[in-house]
């Protein structure tokens, strides 16, 4: 049986918050220190998957008796982080979506790496989502509904030179038709009227980031 949702914890900053987000039938994933941050909360990753050297070998020992199953990989000779490994394990279970977490931090470079994978879900047609705790992150390339998570605002920035034909329902300040280019800041800082608001575009690939600042 398909699990419904794939969780992938990676080594990022993570939260005990982040563990609400678990339900029955999760396939869940720990990625380098994700894993031992699971199985410090009693949480048994189904995979466990990196270079682990994040951690002690006693730390190890531990990720390897806990974990369902385990994947490592030389620290050296590899060409993949350990949260795209992760995200690479999440799509052969072709769930119906992949909620990241521990996926952003102190490293701008390794934060947007993570953000582009989620260019790799749309491709499979796998909706996916990063999720810390000042921000929850997903990509549209055609219609999305944005649900009430707790976050003050949500901001619209273009991961393709240019979004197209834009149209915003439920929300503050409404777009009709409208076009989003790199480096302009139009869609940032726009909020939900209700509970949901629906975003919909004719061309191009959208972020869509509900954040909040503390």
């Amino acid at each position: 049986m398909l699990p419904a949702r794939a969780l992938i914890f990676t080594g990022g900053e993570l939260s005990a918050q982040f563990l609400e987000e678990i339900r029955s039938g999760d396939f869940i994933i720990g990625a380098d220190r994700g894993a031992l941050f699971l199985i410090e909360h009693g949480i048994r990753p189904d995979l466990s998957v990196g270079d682990f050297d994040s951690i002690t070998p006693e730390e190890l020992a531990k990720v390897q008796a806990m974990s369902g199953k385990i994947i490592e990989c030389d620290p050296v000779d590899k060409n993949l982080t350990d949260t795209e490994l992760a995200f690479d394990l999440a799509l052969e279970q072709s769930p119906e979506s992949i909620l990241i977490m521990g996926a952003s931090g102190t490293r701008l470079d390794h934060t947007l790496a993570n953000i582009h994978m989620l260019i790799r879900g749309l491709q499979h047609h796998i909706p996916c989502s990063i999720l810390d705790k000042n921000n929850y992150i997903t990509l549209t390339g055609s219609s999305c509904v944005v649900e009430d998570r707790g976050f003050k605002y949500v901001s619209l920035l273009p991961l393709t030179t240019e979004v197209t034909g834009i149209e915003l329902e439920g929300f503050e300040y409404p777009l009709h038709n409208a076009s989003l280019r790199m480096g302009q800041s139009l869609g940032v800082s726009n909020r939900l009227s209700g509970d949901k608001g629906i975003v919909h575009i004719e061309g191009g690939l959208l972020l869509i980031i509900q954040s909040k600042d503390q």
